[in-house]
């Protein structure tokens, strides 16, 4: 370490099936050189992303094979996916993770944290406030993962997209059908507009029908819930009387899709259920269902998490980390986020947490020995009574 560095950051390789992503790219590298922090990455961590060795090394990274030395000497540690089992007895006493974490997915693993007096920061709890928006990897991930939906979408059914006028005949518009208008929802309707598709809409949300029109999709009326958002604007349990409502609805437009895109997820909770297998009989063979939801379950009865099946004449894709297929933009914007929320929490080459920071105290998993982010101790005591 340079005399003026202070602090080790390690990015290691992700575990995790299926992951492409990395925590760093060889910009982000330089930018935490720039404040004083030594940066090691795992040999090969970046390889999936399109970031070869040498470029993190030209970056002024270290390049390491030893990853459980790296976790045992580290101050802080970059990551996409959580700290596994096999991690956690490898971390440093009272060092920093920095990753996605939320209570359902990593409910063994928090008392494992507490036990090494891990400081843990959770990606998916940064606040939605002004000052925090660079540091938002959900909506830059959300952002990602609706564009790729529709791209895939498009790939699996049998025609185009757009209204084409040829000398064979008229070839009309793709008539595509997203279920919620959160940030994923959102990019999905304007990619499937750009592509020149009939796109319809549904939420729980009353304030995103005029974001739903603005993008050139119709919003599907449905009677509103009462406080059917968060005060962070995301969206909250909806009532089963307006699912009844909203399916009655959306099942009308279904049957005539060609192409669904499933987005609607609940914040540490399983994802509603909006498409029935009775939906999916009625829609017309070569159809398809992008099913985001699938990590959390799936919004369509029929999905298979992890799977892309064929039900009922209809094509379901339950991709569970769509991000991940588009590795590129993903890391750059991932790494930016994080980078942003590492540079909030070092200070002149030390760790300074204080829990009168909003987005400190909004994103912080454990701390000291104990859960700090209030309404994850709330589902993790839940999470425990169930057991």
């Amino acid at each position: 370490m340079t005399e003026e560095a202070k602090l080790t950051v390690f990015i290691p390789k992700e575990l995790e099936e299926g992951e492409t992503r990395v925590a760093a790219t060889p910009e982000t590298v330089k930018t935490m050189l720039q404040h004083h922090i030594e940066v090691h990455l795992e040999a090969g961590s970046g390889e999936n992303s399109y970031y070869p060795d040498e470029e993190y090394k030209n970056a002024g990274a270290i390049i390491s094979h030893d990853a459980n030395k790296l976790y045992s000497i580290a101050d802080i540690i970059l990551s996409i996916n959580p700290p596994t089992h096999h991690q956690i007895p490898h971390l440093k006493q009272k060092s920093c993770w920095i990753s996605f974490v939320d209570a359902s997915s990593s409910f063994e693993i928090i008392p494992k944290l507490i036990e090494k007096n891990i400081t843990c920061f959770s990606m998916n709890l940064i606040p939605r406030i002004s000052r925090a928006q660079k540091m938002d990897a959900l909506t830059s991930q959300a952002n990602i993962g609706g564009y790729k939906a529709v791209i895939m979408a498009a790939n699996e059914i049998g025609k185009i997209f757009p209204l084409m006028m040829t000398a064979a005949g008229t070839m009309h518009p793709a008539k595509v059908v997203i279920l919620g208008a959160g940030v994923a929802g959102l990019q999905a309707i304007a990619t499937a507009k750009r592509l020149g598709a009939i796109v319809e809409a549904s939420d729980v949300r009353p304030s995103v029908k005029e974001q739903v029109e603005s993008l050139g999709g119709k919003f599907i009326e449905v009677p509103f819930d009462k406080d059917a958002e968060d005060k962070g604007g995301y969206a909250k349990q909806a009532s089963p009387e307006f699912l009844k409502r909203q399916a009655e609805e959306v099942s009308k437009r279904v049957n005539q899709a060609d192409a669904v895109i499933c987005t609607a997820l609940v914040p540490g909770k399983k994802a509603p259920i909006l498409v029935t297998e009775a939906m999916v009989k009625s829609m017309r063979p070569g159809s398809v269902i992008v099913d985001m939801a699938a990590v959390q379950g799936g919004n369509c009865e029929l999905t298979e998490p992890g799977e892309t099946t064929l039900k009922h004449g209809v094509t379901i894709i339950g991709v569970k980390n769509i991000p991940a297929t588009v590795q590129v933009h993903a890391t750059q914007m991932y790494s930016k986020n994080i980078l942003a929320l590492l540079l909030n929490i070092v200070r002149e080459g030390k760790l300074h947490i204080h829990l009168d920071d909003e987005i400190i105290a909004g994103s912080l998993v454990t701390h000291e020995g104990k859960i700090i982010n209030e309404n994850l101790a709330k589902e993790f005591q839940k999470l425990k009574g169930d057991l």
